[in-house]
């Protein structure tokens, strides 16, 4: 039931009206009624007008409340994309770090020292959020990157590969401190 639908039907039943009496007091068709509460129909213009006056409904909050539900969609795809090229850039990153044969020391603990401070910065914005649901949502690359690279290399050379890079320990890190960021410094509650 779309939003101006419900409200429409929950301010008729305040009311104590039928839907046949609202139709007759608006003077607006029944099956017109019938159709914006089962959300067939969005009401405009003078329909709007017409039940809005009769339910003592103010026609602009409607149509505000309209619009943010529109926003908040526009929001989750944002914030889609958002964690996508996130999730992309931190892996990138670290594989950029430790992978190359000639990666040096600094890389690798450079790598290592980015696997805490990236995730405690992920952990301190998101303390309300449950562990398991942070990991699916800022660890879904990797978990990506591991599957891929168990199908490509096969598990023998996944963990030449893992723990010839140190890409395996900036993994481990980066999801014990995503999942047990409490423990490394109290929340404020």
């Amino acid at each position: 039931m779309s939003y101006i639908g419900k409200k429409n039907s929950e301010a008729r039943k305040l009311k104590g009206f039928t839907q046949e009496e609202l139709a007759e007091l608006s003077k607006v068709n029944l099956r017109t009624i019938q159709r914006i509460e089962n959300s067939n129909n969005e009401p405009r213009g003078k329909t709007l007008e017409l039940i809005c006056e009769v339910l003592q409904i103010d026609k602009g909050e409607l149509q505000d409340l309209k619009t943010s539900e529109n926003n908040r969609i526009g929001a989750f795809v944002v914030n889609s994309i958002f964690l996508i090229l996130l999730n992309l850039a931190i892996t990138l990153t670290f594989s950029y770090l430790v992978m190359p044969v000639e990666a040096d020391i600094n890389s690798k603990f450079g790598a290592i020292l980015l696997s805490f401070f990236i995730p405690f910065t992920i952990f301190y914005y998101t303390q309300k959020m449950k562990a398991t649901e942070r990991i699916f949502k800022f660890g879904i690359c990797w978990m990506i990157y591991l599957t891929t690279l168990l199908y490509a290399q096969g598990f023998r050379g996944a963990l030449a590969i893992g723990f010839g890079s140190w890409i395996f320990s900036c993994i481990l890190i980066y999801f014990g401190v995503l999942f047990y960021g409490k423990v490394l410094f109290k929340s404020e509650k």
